[in-house]
């Protein structure tokens, strides 16, 4: 009798894929979002786009290409993570709106959430004073001041950070993958 070998059934993963300036809260909404479903036994990763870079995609440069090639690099593993039924939490800024739609379209369950704040208000929350740098032409191609951002047209869910709490961002992002 000859054994047959089939994968357990798991259950859906998903995407959801921060994308804003520089500032904006990604990373801070994306954490709480994490703790939060881990509180709730979720099988749940968080990829940081700044973890990313200087893990996966170390090297790159902040061309267009390499931005590019760096945000494929992160969809790629969060398509591997989501398709073994992980909810995968990507931070990043993914500038270029072609780009972003293109990943988008290929992983399971994505939601493309935008995380929103005025150039001032990001600017403001810069501990490390890189806007402040980058206005004074001190740092070539930064987002949102010498390279361009190109905001999504119609993400899932659009979240201003300089107007509502983390709190409350995690309350709608919850709603939004139906966890509310």
């Amino acid at each position: 009798m000859s054994a047959v070998l089939t994968e357990p059934a798991r259950a859906a993963g998903r995407v959801v894929w921060f994308t804003g300036l520089s500032g904006a809260g990604k990373s801070t909404l994306a954490s709480a979002l994490h703790a939060e479903l881990l509180a709730r036994g979720a099988a749940v990763e968080l990829l940081d786009g700044d973890a990313v870079r200087e893990n996966l995609s170390k090297g790159l440069g902040f061309s267009r290409e390499d931005r590019d090639t760096n945000v494929r690099r992160i969809a790629f593993v969060a398509g591997l993570l989501a398709r073994h039924g992980v909810t995968v939490l990507v931070s990043a800024i993914s500038p270029y709106a072609d780009t972003r739609r293109a990943v988008l379209r290929d992983l399971p369950g994505a939601l493309e959430v935008f995380v929103d704040a005025p150039l001032d208000v990001v600017a403001g929350r810069d501990v490390k004073g890189l806007y402040a740098r980058a206005l004074a032409g001190e740092i070539p191609h930064f987002t949102g001041v010498s390279d361009p951002y190109e905001a999504p047209g119609q993400p899932g869910l659009h979240l201003r950070t300089d107007r509502i709490s983390v709190q409350e961002g995690v309350r709608q992002l919850l709603t939004a993958l139906g966890e509310g």
